[in-house]
């Protein structure tokens, strides 16, 4: 009976939540934004109360939006600010060496495949404007991967809706059941090899940044 009262709200304002979660999200505060995008987008295709369109559009829209807010507020205040108050997001002295590190080396790739991975998410926008990436390119690069990431996760998830949607009788809700368990399974496998691969980045990023010569070594060559 759930669904009874739920489908009208997420109807009348699943658009506006999809919005406001991604863009705060990617702005840098700690919510579900990917998830609030599949379940909006399984919500368009059991139902068909909310075009998969508009769902994409928006998620996009408020990826881009935020990720631009975030920006800002990482050229604007800095290292200070993020040194200050980042734990609070869970951005810890060791997760920002791994951003400084990684924009260091691979900008234009982090900026784009930044939103399909956990760890950058989040992060990936204010460290951009921390490092003072050029905002164009940021811009760029930042406009496809959300346009990418919102069509992904958005046919995804309307797919398996609408999938779900059409499945009639006990034998096809059995095949459902299983459908749901192994998706949840590769889900969970998925996250826990990207887990270990961030794990093994993070521990080789810092090797390589520990090899860098520090500002004092700097000068002293400099002088030499």
């Amino acid at each position: 009976m759930l669904h009874v009262w739920i489908q009208p709200i997420v109807a009348q304002y699943g658009l506006y939540a999809v919005f406001l979660i991604v863009m705060l999200e990617s702005a840098g505060v700690p919510l579900p934004g990917e998830t609030a995008l599949v379940l909006a987008a399984i919500f368009a295709g059991m139902t068909g109360q909310l075009d998969i369109v508009h769902v994409i559009v928006v998620a996009a829209a408020g990826a881009i939006i935020g990720d631009n807010i975030g920006f800002m507020v990482g050229r604007r205040y800095g290292l200070p600010l993020v040194k200050r108050y980042g734990a609070l997001i869970g951005l810890d002295d060791r997760r920002l060496a791994f951003g400084q590190h990684m924009f260091a080396r691979h900008g234009a790739k982090i900026v784009f495949f930044g939103r399909f991975v956990a760890i950058l998410r989040i992060f990936a926008a204010l460290l951009a404007g921390v490092n003072h990436y050029s905002w164009r390119s940021f811009l760029f690069y930042n406009a496809a991967g959300g346009i990418v990431w919102a069509s992904v996760f958005g046919v995804g998830g309307y797919v398996f809706g609408d999938a779900m949607h059409r499945v009639a009788g006990p034998i096809g809700m059995i095949g459902l059941a299983f459908a749901v368990v192994g998706l949840v399974a590769g889900w969970w496998v998925m996250r826990r090899q990207e887990e270990r691969y961030e794990r093994e980045f993070l521990e080789q990023s810092e090797k390589d940044a520990a090899r860098l010569p520090d500002d004092d070594e700097r000068r002293r060559a400099a002088r030499d």
